[in-house]
Formats: structure tokens, C-alpha cells, sequence
């Protein structure tokens, strides 16, 4: 079954990352941030949406996702069984044919996920939740707890089936490859 493919835009609060003097030109930083920010693959009815932490660099500066030396995201989902061939970065949107999405949490890419705080992941929550809404995937897999684990104000999760959905989609949480 063909899919009309959509990207849409990765969205998020930037208020609270910013403190003092860079308050007044949140006009330009916005702007930037929407210039480099990595656009989810996502389209109604999806199996399940793959949720990374944030860009890496690498991907936000081609345009796709899991872009980057040493970047295990395609082989992984290939040998789970996910895809009949491992795709590469730049056939991102092909993933959609096989009723899966992509996206990220925080839209602010980072050489390391370690540069995104607690308060970053808990800000973006509604942006998400917004995009869950609309698109209502059955199911969301976060690709690493951090981000979940500040969403939902928590420190200690398991890996796995989570008891509460996110909007409407069940959480999985897998550990990042």
C-alpha cells in the first residue's frame, strides 16, 4: 500500500534554554534552530514511530536521520526484522513503507545527547504529544530512557513495554544502538 509521505516539522519550546541577554534575540535563535532542525517522517496510521533523543549533527546537516560514522540505527532495525535491507540514511523516508516513522524528541541537535538536559526532554513533551495526536501511531518506541524518563518525571525505567501510553501510542523503550 502506497503511502502519501509527510514530513513534519520537529517542534519544541526554546524559553527555557536561554537565560539573561540571549532572551532578547530568541527571534534569531528560533530562527536558526528551525533552519537546522531535522523534520520527522511521519504519516497517519504508522505501526510504530522510532523516537531518538535529539539530532546528531551529522544528521541534521544532511537532512536525514541517523546520519554519522559508526551510527548502528539502520543495521539494527534490519536484523530485528524491520526492513528487508538495511537502508541507509539518505533512504530514511523509504521506512515509511514498511508503516514506521521517525523522529526525534528535542529538535536542537547536539554532537552528544549528553548536551541535552532533563528540563529540554520535559519541555518538548507537548510538542510531542502534539505530533502523536495528529499522526497516532499505534505504538512509540523511545530509542534510549532519558528523554521519557524526564517526560515523565521519573528516574529509574525498565527497558521494554512501559504501563502508560503517550497520547494514544504504546511506549516501548529500547536502548539505543
Amino acid at each position: 500500500m502506497a503511502r502519501q509521505m509527510r514530513a513534519t516539522q520537529c517542534s519544541g519550546s526554546i524559553s527555557n534554554r536561554y537565560r539573561g541577554n540571549e532572551m532578547a534575540d530568541l527571534n534569531s535563535i528560533a530562527a536558526r534552530e528551525a533552519a537546522i532542525a531535522l523534520p520527522d517522517l511521519i504519516v497517519p496510521g504508522l505501526s510504530a514511530v522510532f523516537c531518538g533523543l535529539n539530532p546528531g549533527l551529522a544528521a541534521a546537516a544532511v537532512g536525514h536521520h541517523f546520519e554519522g560514522r559508526g551510527n548502528r540505527f539502520w543495521r539494527a532495525i534490519h536484523l530485528a526484522g524491520f526492513t528487508e535491507r538495511e537502508l541507509k540514511p539518505s533512504e530514511d523516508a523509504q521506512l515509511l513503507t514498511y508503516g514506521f516513522g521517525l523522529a526525534t524528541v528535542v529538535c536542537r541537535p547536539t554532537a552528544r545527547a549528553t548536551e541535552v538536559s532533563r528540563m529540554e526532554y520535559a519541555n518538548a513533551a507537548a510538542g510531542l504529544i502534539g505530533r502523536l495526536n495528529r499522526f497516532r501511531p499505534t505504538y512509540i518506541a523511545f530509542l534510549g530512557k532519558d528523554a521519557y524518563a524526564a517526560m515523565r518525571h521519573q528516574k529509574h525505567l525498565s527497558w521494554g513495554p512501559q504501563r502508560e501510553p503517550l497520547a494514544a501510542a504504546k511506549v516501548w523503550l529500547l536502548p539505543n544502538p
